[in-house]
């Protein structure tokens, strides 16, 4: 089965210069994980919830005055339309994400989640469940 017959075409996507805030009130609002953050029609990077986490809130950055772009991933992991979901499946497990966006002509044609894809192939969940699993760290108790 091809990523093109799994993946959503309608991205959500954020400008480079919003604040995070209103990053994360768009993927609250839609109830997804990530905002392809694309300028001029070209994607320049992916904010995901780990972003938000990780370069904002871990930071204690103010998220109305942070610009999406001083937290996104920039070196963003894509996939072709035409490849097997097999191959995005391995994708994730190796580089660890759960989101992939669909580019074809350079162009953003959709996303494909983990989640899409064991929807399809329930075989796929073992290999989502290492992505899945948290590594056992010190619990932090109030």
């Amino acid at each position: 089965m091809q990523i093109k017959e799994i993946m959503k075409t309608d991205v959500k996507i954020a400008d480079p210069n919003s604040s995070v805030q209103e990053a994360a009130e768009e993927m609250s609002k839609c109830r997804i994980g990530c905002l392809v953050v694309v300028k001029k029609e070209r994607m320049v990077g992916i904010i995901t919830e780990r972003d938000i986490l990780t370069r904002l809130v871990a930071k204690d950055l103010s998220a109305s005055k942070t610009k999406t772009k001083d937290i996104m991933t920039t070196k963003v992991v894509m996939i072709e339309p035409e490849r097997d979901i097999s191959d995005a499946a391995e994708i994730m497990t190796k580089r660890k994400i759960k989101k992939l966006p669909v580019i074809s002509n350079d162009r953003l044609v959709g996303i494909v989640t983990l989640v899409d894809i064991c929807a399809v192939q329930p075989e796929m969940i073992k290999k989502a469940a290492s992505l899945m699993m948290l590594p056992k760290k010190k619990v932090i108790a109030g």
